[in-house]
């Protein structure tokens, strides 16, 4: 079993505590992904996943590949998540 997953933010969490139930759909939305397309050690290169005013925000510990980063484009994209294609990274 992984234990060391990312962490969540939001901006406004406090008001706003959706935005949290949001990262979490995405964040198995995306590893649900990384499974089916057997990526090995793809979670442990991300360290936290923010949402800034509907933009998500992906930090990273180790550079991803583009096909890591079009998991979270999908995901973010998908009725789970914003909606939207607005996806930052940063290593």
């Amino acid at each position: 079993m992984f234990l060391d997953h990312p962490t969540i933010t939001a901006t406004n969490s406090l008001t706003e505590p959706d935005r949290i139930e949001r990262l979490n759909r995405v964040y198995g939305y995306v590893m649900a992904l990384a499974d089916l397309h057997a990526i090995a050690r793809f979670i442990e290169k991300v360290s936290q996943l923010h949402d800034h005013k509907g933009t998500l925000i992906v930090f990273w510990g180790e550079p991803p590949s583009e096909d890591e980063k079009a998991y979270f484009t999908q995901a973010w994209a998908s009725k789970v998540g914003d909606g939207s294609t607005d996806v930052e990274h940063e290593v």
